[in-house]
């Protein structure tokens, strides 16, 4: 191995990669054009192969050859594989603060309409449980019915004293319910509509036994804290799968392949956006929503606030920057 040649050959590579990465490290990765990024990744590759082999014959090329590559991967490494996560995570916070609002705006009319669906079920529900008592037995668990009627207190009491093994089994089961809605869209949007509907008809069976023994107060004090993320989030969910089936069914202009790939990106989006909300609201029901030691004023006055504030952010957009011109 001619140790000269093979530094002046190599030599070029590393004062680009030099070059690079002092760009990157003075103004960000962003200042790169895309080409420049690959040949980044490309040069790092590389010049690590250099530091391998000039290790190899060390006593021949020099300690200080070594050296100066040891600190050109080792920069390197930090932007091409360091700086890569950052940006996903930056990614990934740029689609919370700005994405997902843009996507619920877009799709709101989906999300209207699964709340609509709820909403149905809910009033059947109720009309249906004032009309026939019989009707409570058969959507209700007679023991939940027992505690009401007989014991004149609510069932939520259970979840005291395992509070984080309930908040979590309760997330589970809000994202199991929720992604069950948007795959509910394959099946041309028939399972969403079922599921938002029966869950509306529980909801709205439920109101009425509370409201028949003089509960309401305390039962909707327990469920609006939680519920001011937990339903909006099963809402978009629905919608999510109302757009997929809407794809399957009425692609419009498009090829059904084509819209169903514009419909289905939306619908992961949604799906993505609703976990922490999902999250957030499992912890609120398994820690706050129960606690006796707080007044019920407090869980409506927290409930509220947390729907208002959800409400802001989904209609919250990105403001364009305004133009700067020299005049």
């Amino acid at each position: 191995m001619n140790i000269k040649r093979w530094i002046a050959r190599r030599e070029v590579d590393w004062k680009q990669l030099d070059s690079l990465l002092g760009r990157v490290e003075q103004r960000g990765l962003r200042s790169l054009s895309t080409d420049e990024i690959k040949q980044l990744a490309s040069l790092y590759r590389s010049v690590s192969g250099d530091l391998a082999r000039a290790r190899t014959y060390q006593a021949l090329v020099g300690t200080t050859i070594v050296q100066h590559l040891q600190r050109l991967t080792s920069r390197g490494y930090s932007q091409v594989y360091q700086g890569a996560r950052r940006q996903e995570w930056q990614r990934i916070l740029e689609f919370y603060r700005w994405g997902f609002p843009a996507v619920v705006q877009q799709t709101s009319g989906y999300s209207l309409l699964a709340l609509a669906l709820f909403v149905a079920g809910g009033l059947v529900g109720w009309w249906l449980s004032w009309r026939d008592p019989v009707f409570l037995s058969l959507v209700l668990p007679e023991s939940m019915i027992q505690t009401v009627r007989e014991e004149q207190t609510l069932w939520m009491g259970s979840i005291l004293g395992v509070e984080p093994l309930a908040s979590s089994q309760i997330m589970v089961n809000n994202i199991r319910v929720s992604f069950t809605a948007i795959a509910g869209g394959i099946t041309l949007g028939i399972g969403t509509i079922l599921l938002l509907f029966f869950n509306g008809l529980m909801i709205g069976t439920v109101g009425t036994l509370v409201g028949q023994n003089d509960l309401a107060y305390p039962f909707w004090a327990f469920v609006l804290p939680h519920g001011s993320l937990e339903l909006p989030a099963i809402f978009l969910a629905g919608g999510a799968g109302l757009l997929i089936a809407r794809g399957i069914l009425f692609p419009g202009t498009m090829r059904r392949a084509d819209a169903l790939k514009v419909y289905g990106v939306q619908a992961a989006q949604l799906g993505f956006g609703i976990v922490p909300m999902l999250v957030i609201a499992g912890a609120i029901e398994g820690f706050f929503s129960p606690s006796p030691v707080i007044p019920d004023p407090v869980k409506y006055l927290v409930g509220l606030v947390l729907f208002c504030g959800l409400l802001a952010y989904c209609n919250s957009s990105r403001q364009p920057q305004a133009d700067i011109r020299s005049h």
